[in-house]
């Protein structure tokens, strides 16, 4: 029986080291986003000479708005009295009355700045027919505003009025550019799936691309299209067509990949297109990725160095090849492609990219190749502002430091600690008393340990992290009573937590005593987590306890192939022992010791057999 701690995984890796976009003339482009009325709404009030002198501007001949050909309007007493009401109406959370005035002002100078105010007030107040209506008003008055315009293609996508942006859309189509003409379809795309009747856009989008099938950027845009509608079928023919028609293009290539169903088919057509185009970055990403997905890390990591070659200076790049090189177990590549990615953020800091976790994984690394003083300088650099890390990595330097026989030291400096919100202040407080308690165990002072965790069990007797690390302790030196007690008490507290039932069940089964009740414990843990590896291996031992031979190998060979742990390696060893398979039992004991040969289960195993490999 174990708990499994993962300190670096690859689950976030397919997301975080996803190596940025390189602007491409074919890649997708949304409209341009109308200004939200809400930000409108909360700008502040504008006073009367404002109101006044925007007035004068808009009436005076010689002074037109950019792009604007605006009416000469007079600003008098009663527009403006009208003016500031609405205004202050609409700041007050009115909207309709306001709305009323502004469109009704609007008709009557005919001047678009006030229609276009009557929109964004409609709009903050979430009105689709009001909005649409003072927005074809807009539009009427000012023809030739472009952003009038998306304004009005775009709520009339969002009313499913299709056949008026449809129409638009065709226009567009038609008089764009023909090396424009790709990126209108896709801006067209990204306004449709706007559209609550994604059918209904579908179709549209279908008529209005027929006309220019033969373009690859068609086939691109109808493909996803398709896919994000569920068209599976009809997305890959396209997506097929658009690479048949223009074969070195990243864009048709990555789309099939999104389409196509089998990782391994994805993963041999990206090999297969970069094969024909190597200076295809973004196919190589997508590619790499892939590769991680399908655990095939070292390939992965090849193609992440090549990347690195063409942007040495690419942070994501970095990263992903940090994670893998510790996945592959080369920690002198990993500290250097993290430490690396830290450097870069130093010289570049980003908002969007927190190194702290970096740095906790530096760290480690250099904990493990014994250099302690570096490991814990690298948590020295992680910003008090990262809270939750920040703490964390006080408590790892207080074990650094009772490592370094300074338990002194690491004892007042987490007495000295400060907790963080009211909220945090007992987990944090938990998490104070559980390093405590490590570190002294660390330096072998298991009595101060104990005592540590006693008193941290009085003080916080609701706390199942802490009674559960109190239980195992107490079971370390022998005092099951307590134990058992502990974790029943964890029971009450969590009873999801499986691994409470299992820790008692195990133990149970390692003294051979009360087996149906060890049996009972473990099963039901393992329904909790059927794929607990641990929890696997504490089946195993106990199914050997109750002379279940076959069925102990059975659950022991599964949590192996999951887990090639030492503890799992020794228990099936000595079933197969006992069943006659004794090679096959010392050739695992034999890895065993290659692992570990200082584990404490493999020398009391070959102690009890009398064995000697």
């Amino acid at each position: 029986m174990k708990n499994a701690f993962v300190i670096v995984t690859l689950s976030g890796l397919l997301s975080a080291c996803a190596v940025a976009p390189t602007p491409q003339t074919e890649a997708p482009a949304s409209a341009p986003a109308p200004t939200p009325a809400a930000a409108v709404a909360e700008a502040p009030m504008p006073s009367s000479a404002e109101v006044m002198a925007e007035g004068e501007r808009a009436s005076a001949p010689d002074e037109p708005a950019p792009d604007l050909k605006l009416p000469k309007v007079v600003l008098t007493k009663d527009m403006l009295y009208k003016l500031m009401k609405a205004e202050f109406e609409f700041r007050g959370g009115a909207w309709q009355g306001p709305y009323m005035t502004m469109l009704g002002l609007a008709q009557q100078t005919r001047d678009p700045r006030l229609a276009q105010r009557a929109a964004e007030m409609a709009q903050a107040a979430q009105q689709g027919s009001e909005s649409l209506a003072a927005i074809r008003l807009w539009r009427e008055l000012a023809p030739e505003s472009d952003e009038a315009t998306q304004y009005y293609i775009a709520a009339s996508v969002m009313a499913e009025d299709l056949g008026e942006a449809g129409a638009l859309f065709a226009a567009r189509l038609r008089d764009a550019p023909p090396a424009s003409r790709g990126l209108v379809m896709y801006q067209i795309q990204q306004l449709l799936t706007r559209a609550r009747d994604k059918a209904a856009a579908g179709a549209l989008l279908e008529r209005l691309l027929a006309p220019y099938s033969g373009m690859s950027e068609a086939r691109v845009v109808l493909a996803q299209s398709a896919y994000t509608r569920g068209a599976g079928e009809v997305a890959l023919g396209h997506a097929q067509e658009a690479l048949r028609i223009k074969p070195d293009s990243e864009i048709a290539v990555l789309t099939l990949a999104q389409v196509s169903g089998e990782q391994a088919d994805v993963a041999a057509l990206l090999a297969k297109f970069l094969a024909a185009n190597p200076g295809a970055r973004e196919v190589r990403a997508a590619h790499a990725r892939i590769l991680v997905t399908q655990k095939q890390y070292e390939a992965a990591r090849k193609e992440f160095v090549a990347l690195l070659k063409e942007q040495p200076d690419n942070p994501g790049t970095l990263y992903a090849l940090g994670i893998l090189s510790m996945q592959l177990n080369d920690p002198a590549s990993a500290e250097t492609y993290l430490s690396g990615f830290v450097a870069l953020l130093d010289k570049n800091p980003s908002d969007e990219r927190d190194p702290a976790k970096v740095l906790m994984m530096l760290s480690q690394l250099a904990e493990e190749r014994g250099d302690v003083p570096a490991a814990r300088a690298w948590l020295d650099k992680i910003d008090q502002e990262d809270a939750p890390t920040w703490f964390a990595a006080q408590l790892r330097s207080a074990q650094l430091m009772g490592k370094q026989g300074d338990l002194a030291g690491a004892r007042a400096y987490l007495a000295a600690l400060k907790t963080d919100e009211p909220a945090q202040q007992v987990p944090q407080q938990v998490q104070i008393v559980l390093v405590q308690s490590q570190v002294l165990r660390d330096a072998g002072k298991m009595d101060e340990a104990y005592a540590v965790m006693e008193q941290g069990a009085a003080r916080f007797p609701s706390n199942p992290d802490l009674l559960y690390d109190f239980a195992l302790l107490a079971e370390k030196m022998g005092k099951v009573e307590v134990m058992e007690k502990n974790l029943r008490q964890v029971m009450q507290l969590a009873p999801d937590n499986h691994h409470a039932y299992n820790a008692l069940g195990y133990s149970l089964a390692e003294r051979n005593v009360r087996l149906d009740e060890a049996l009972a414990l473990i099963d039901k843990a393992l329904k909790m987590a059927p794929a607990d590896p641990f929890i696997m291996d504490s089946m195993g031992w106990v199914q050997y306890r109750l002379g279940n031979l076959d069925e102990a190998e059975a659950h022991l060979r599964r949590a192996y192939a999951l887990r090639n742990d030492v503890e799992i390696a020794v228990h099936l060893g000595e079933v197969l022992w006992h069943k006659g398979q004794k090679s096959d039992a010392q050739q695992l004991w034999r890895e065993a010791r290659a692992k570990d040969p200082k584990n404490d289960t493999l020398k009391s195993t070959l102690a009890r057999l009398q064995l000697k490999l």
